[in-house]
């Protein structure tokens, strides 16, 4: 099965790596996300210079919006801090929720209809797919991390920041990553037609973003949408990498709620990739 799965998504590689059409646009969502997000989203750009009819000085107004960065925005030294983890989760969802076209296209073609009568087994053709979306999308959640540190007020991180959080970090996105190109990998291969997938996709994603706390924190959510963000799988992945991208060293709450996230996401992982498989498993069975 390893030689299988090893074939099967090298092929897939070597098509996305031979297309520009297809690699370079990842690099400039990466900058238009953060470079556009960062700027119009950020809360302190709207704090005005003349407050009840006094002029504040550069330094007032420096402290004000430091202040709201440090209440607000988990201790941040910039709003791109605050918000590059958020970037990332949406790149892998929107990555992970797409990827599945070339899937699609092989079944349109007649390909998986040549690999379902080849002597290979049924999940490498499965995993494949959820091996192919997962290192495109954490190439780009790598490039876009180099993005945000290199970007003016761009991602500054924090003291004490190590090879530990490096891993940290790319290791609650590699889980994300993973539970979500299951669910969509099995999805495409159970669609017959891309105009399907799209539909299913957009219904799907666009919910799942803004039910989380990617671009925005959580204390501002009324309750009933709080309590929904709080198990939504892009919020743990988000918290997770935004404690170690802001904070560098943790406390001891804060290591606290960081395992706590990262066992959430070892569990969503493994029950997508349980149910994945079986899904796939089905949209394979001859007919």
């Amino acid at each position: 099965m390893f030689d299988d799965l090893s074939a099967l998504t090298g092929r897939a590689l070597r098509k996305w790596i031979r297309n520009p059409a297809a690699v370079l646009p990842g690099f400039f969502t990466a900058l238009f996300y953060l470079a556009l997000f960062g700027n119009s989203f950020n809360p302190t750009s709207l704090i005005p210079s003349n407050m009840g009819g006094f002029q504040l000085t550069p330094a007032e107004l420096l402290s004000i919006k430091s202040s709201i960065l440090t209440q607000t925005f988990q201790g941040a030294a910039t709003y791109i801090s605050y918000l590059t983890a958020g970037i990332i989760c949406l790149i892998l969802v929107f990555n992970m929720a797409f990827g599945g076209i070339d899937l699609v296209l092989d079944r349109q073609l007649g390909f998986l209809s040549t690999l379902l009568t080849a002597p290979i087994s049924r999940g490498s053709i499965y995993f494949s797919g959820v091996a192919q979306n997962m290192i495109k999308a954490m190439s780009l959640a790598f490039l876009t991390f180099l993005i945000a540190i290199l970007l003016p007020d761009g991602l500054i991180l924090g003291k004490g920041f190590g090879v530990l959080n490096f891993i940290g970090i790319f290791g609650a996105f590699a889980l994300l990553a993973f539970g979500l190109s299951c669910v969509f990998t099995a999805l495409a291969l159970s669609v017959r037609a891309i105009d399907s997938l799209v539909a299913i996709v957009n219904f799907a994603t666009f919910p799942l973003v803004f039910t989380s706390t990617a671009l925005f924190p959580g204390a501002g959510f009324p309750s009933w949408l709080l309590a929904i963000s709080n198990e939504n799988p892009i919020t743990k992945a988000t918290d997770s990498a935004r404690l170690l991208m802001v904070n560098g060293v943790l406390s001891s709450s804060q290591l606290s709620t960081l395992e706590w996230d990262i066992a959430y996401l070892v569990v969503f992982a493994a029950v997508m990739a349980i149910v994945g498989y079986i899904a796939a498993r089905k949209a394979l069975a001859p007919v």
